[in-house]
């Protein structure tokens, strides 16, 4: 166990910050196609239902060969397979502009789906790596970076679109300034095997550790507990536009309001989640985030008020912020499963929650009402409260339950 009494050593803080640099660019990255999906619809001719289905093309990449990250991470390293990972978005990421139709272009998007699988869980493991070096949570920061890399990489996009920068150029500097970003990162990546620093906490003298019980059982609680916080943090991403128009009446301009106080809030509660989880602990946090995301909800959804909806989303956001650097963090640390697995499996349960929720809630709103269909969340809420309790025991001796 790291004594965090003294100064951490400059090679591990280096590599907090070369880490930090993975997390922006893997967002940064797909930040940046975004925006540009009616261009590129338009340029093939497509339709809408067709762009969508190419779109879906990402999460179903990732959740084909998403699992092969935790064994990639334990045969060349975590850090490595990060690196590459970015390294080869960034030259998928240029082959987009020269799609020649629906089909070409959902192969270069699934394919873009398993290189930043491999580079988000990857990422993560070696941002475990690095918190297991500090002594202290250090994963939420990572994540908050993650949510600023996706601002900055949605602002930029934007900005090149409002010039009139064609996307034939766009997207190769994109490409190249990622793959400058993670190589330079590389040299300052924690070195040795992926178990180094679990090694040295197994062998430090610790209070007896609570017990975790089957290690399968456990992946499974917390690959639900992630569905349902990533379910959760989808549906204003997905619905938020569209609720407020259709259901609420809001005028246009405040058609991304729930989207905006969301990740506003997330990103915040993100970069503040590290000290909060230290104090609290994983467990106590991931309880209040279930509240924080049920109550509000729940409150504001029978009603006509925009200005609740939009504050009960940003409460939504401040619950989730925490828990999928919480799920990470435990499945990194469940005795009987090496690192680099567990993460990559928790990883995947996000992206089957990104695939699956938004068709389910546009299914629930046809045959219900959008208002009833996003209240789902409400449920996702209840269920976030109820499994987390299996954060605890992620670091034996310090975890508080």
């Amino acid at each position: 166990m790291v004594d965090t009494s003294t100064r951490l050593p400059a090679e591990v803080r280096r590599a907090r910050v070369a880490v930090a640099v993975l997390f922006f660019a893997n967002a940064f990255a797909v930040a940046n196609i975004v925006p540009r999906y009616p261009e590129i619809r338009d340029a093939l001719g497509l339709s809408n239902s067709a762009l969508g289905l190419a779109i879906a093309a990402i999460p179903t990449g990732a959740l084909v060969a998403g699992l092969l990250a935790g064994v990639l991470s334990g045969r060349f390293g975590s850090g490595r397979v990060a690196v590459w990972s970015m390294v080869a978005a960034g030259l998928v990421l240029p082959l987009v502009p020269v799609a020649s139709g629906w089909a070409t272009l959902a192969a270069v998007l699934f394919t873009l789906g398993v290189v930043d699988a491999w580079a988000d869980a990857a990422s993560n493991a070696h941002g475990l790596r690095v918190q297991r070096r500090y002594g202290r949570s250090v994963l939420n920061s990572f994540h908050g970076v993650w949510s600023v890399g996706a601002v900055a990489g949605g602002a930029v996009c934007s900005a090149l679109i409002g010039f009139g920068v064609p996307l034939s150029w766009h997207l190769p500097a994109v490409g190249l300034l990622i793959a400058v970003l993670v190589l330079a990162a590389r040299p300052h990546l924690l070195p040795g095997p992926e178990s180094s620093e679990r090694d040295e906490e197994s062998a430090a003298p610790v209070r007896s550790a609570p017990r975790t019980g089957w290690p399968v059982l456990r992946m499974v609680v917390l690959g639900c507990l992630l569905l349902a916080a990533c379910a959760v943090e989808d549906i204003p991403s997905s619905w938020g536009a569209a609720l407020l128009l259709d259901s609420y009446g809001a005028p246009a301009v405040l058609a991304g309001a729930v989207f905006v106080a969301f990740q506003a809030a997330m990103t915040v509660g993100r970069l503040l989640g590290d000290r909060i989880t230290d104090r609290y602990g994983h467990v106590t946090v991931g309880r209040v985030g279930g509240v924080l995301i049920t109550v509000p909800l729940a409150l504001a959804l029978p009603f006509d008020s925009v200005p609740v909806l939009i504050a009960a989303f940003a409460c939504a956001g401040l619950g989730t912020a925490t828990l999928f650097p919480s799920a990470v963090h435990a499945a990194g640390n469940i005795p009987g499963l090496r690192s680099e697995h567990g993460i990559a499996i928790v990883t995947w349960c996000s992206r089957l929650g990104f695939l699956t929720v938004p068709p389910l809630i546009g299914v629930l709103s046809d045959l219900l009402d959008l208002r009833v269909a996003v209240g789902t969340a409400i449920v996702f809420g209840l269920l976030v409260l109820l499994l987390s309790g299996a954060l605890a025991g992620a670091l034996a001796g310090r975890e508080r339950r």
